[in-house]
């Protein structure tokens, strides 16, 4: 157990994990909203935050819509994804990556984790074909701001005949050779979530090359009204479109996207420098090709220096260890101080809800219990830090003191 030896005090205010950062524009083009009267679905920001985004992603159409999930529904949709069809899906990620594949009746088949930037993994994808021949979509994750190996996905995925939705909620501004994330997929995501590097309290995009498909996801999203006098519907409709005064917080916020990303290197880098001298490693990336956004810092403990941790599906415990330590011993004890941070994604094949469907490692099918699962050993070793970028540098030594005192 943790014993505070050198009195460290908590923090008086709560160092959160990750929280918007307003600059005053927004209420400015909020005021925007209000004064002209564009309080609904329609309006002048959501047409300059379409556009903004979409140039600065690089695609031709950009679609406005109330959150990343909705975006991400609405691409399963647009791809063709029908009920009875088998998805390859990022393991190691949220929920929401996957669970509107399920809304539309289909059968998420997760592909492992590879190490060097914690996504999905081409060597596992590659193997999945072989034992999935028919699976023709694929949804790809860039975990916590950081670009998956995008090019080797998508040379398989085009090999294959295979649609990508890639989903860059987390990563907007991050880069792949030059490249920014949410354009290397047939379809693109992104999410201006309260805790996202840009945000509007909520909204999300849809991204696309394609003419019809944004043309379809913009009459989708708002009810599927056919052009009549009337209400009338031929096909099923959603209430998906963004807000105009959401749209409103997301303008003001564009501006700061690379500011942002600067300050939340900075958190990165203060803590690489400042953890040295511990058995841990920051979350990686590809520094040759990538530069991620950094939206979140983690950290993953050497296995030797691991101390014993039990979790089951809603509680963990741990027996404490001189010189070692673990995810939940670390966590504990930064909320003890009044920090947050939280654990690494479970994977979703070990989800009880996803515990029946399919899951492929590099070496095969991972249910048969004799393959390396790199994702729940990334989940079992690894946690988010706090990450706030309005976090001071003092704040942040604290919380690396915090973690060192859970080493000794």
């Amino acid at each position: 157990m943790f014993t505070n030896d050198k009195k460290i005090t908590a923090f008086k205010n709560k160092v959160w994990l990750a929280t918007p950062t307003m600059h005053g524009e927004e209420l400015k083009w909020m005021t925007d909203a209000f004064n002209k009267n564009w309080m609904s679905t329609i309006g002048e920001n959501i047409n300059e935050v379409e556009r903004i985004a979409a140039g600065k992603i690089g695609r031709k159409y950009a679609v406005g819509l109330s959150c990343g999930t909705a975006a991400l529904h609405l691409a399963v949709k647009i791809a063709g994804i029908k009920r009875g069809d088998k998805v390859f899906c990022s393991d190691m990620t949220f929920a929401a990556t996957l669970n509107p594949v399920v809304y539309e009746g289909g059968e998420p088949i997760f592909i492992d984790t590879e190490r060097d930037t914690w996504n999905m993994d081409p060597l596992a994808l590659r193997k999945a074909f072989e034992l999935y021949p028919e699976v023709k979509h694929i949804v790809v994750a860039n975990l916590y701001g950081v670009p998956g190996k995008l090019d080797e996905l998508r040379a398989i995925a085009d090999e294959h005949g295979a649609v990508i939705i890639e989903d860059a909620a987390e990563s907007f501004g991050a880069t792949f050779k030059g490249r920014q994330t949410g354009s290397f997929g047939d379809i693109g995501v992104i999410s201006f979530n309260g805790n996202k590097i840009v945000t509007g309290s909520s909204g999300g995009m849809l991204l696309t090359d394609d003419a019809e498909q944004a043309a379809r996801v913009r009459k989708w999203s708002t009810q599927s009204r056919e052009s009549a006098p009337w209400y009338q519907h031929e096909e099923l409709g959603y209430n998906y479109r963004m807000s105009n005064v959401v749209a409103g917080v997301i303008r003001g916020q564009l501006p700061y996207l690379e500011e942002h990303i600067a300050q939340k290197r900075a958190v990165f880098e203060r803590y690489k420098a400042g953890l040295k001298g511990l058995p841990v490693s920051m979350n990686p990336f590809d520094a040759e090709n990538s530069v991620p956004n950094y939206w979140l810092s983690c950290m993953i403990i050497d296995e030797g220096a691991m101390c014993k941790q039990v979790r089951g599906d809603t509680e963990a415990s741990y027996v404490a260890e001189h010189g070692k330590s673990c995810p939940t011993e670390i966590l504990e004890t930064l909320a003890a101080f009044n920090a947050e941070g939280r654990p690494i994604w479970k994977p979703m094949h070990l989800q009880p809800i996803y515990k029946n469907n399919g899951f492929v490692t590099a070496d095969g099918n991972g249910k048969g219990g004799t393959t390396t699962d790199v994702g729940s050993d990334i989940f079992s070793r690894g946690l988010c830090l706090p990450s706030d970028n309005k976090m001071t540098a003092a704040e942040q030594d604290k919380v690396i003191e915090i973690i060192r005192s859970c080493f000794n």
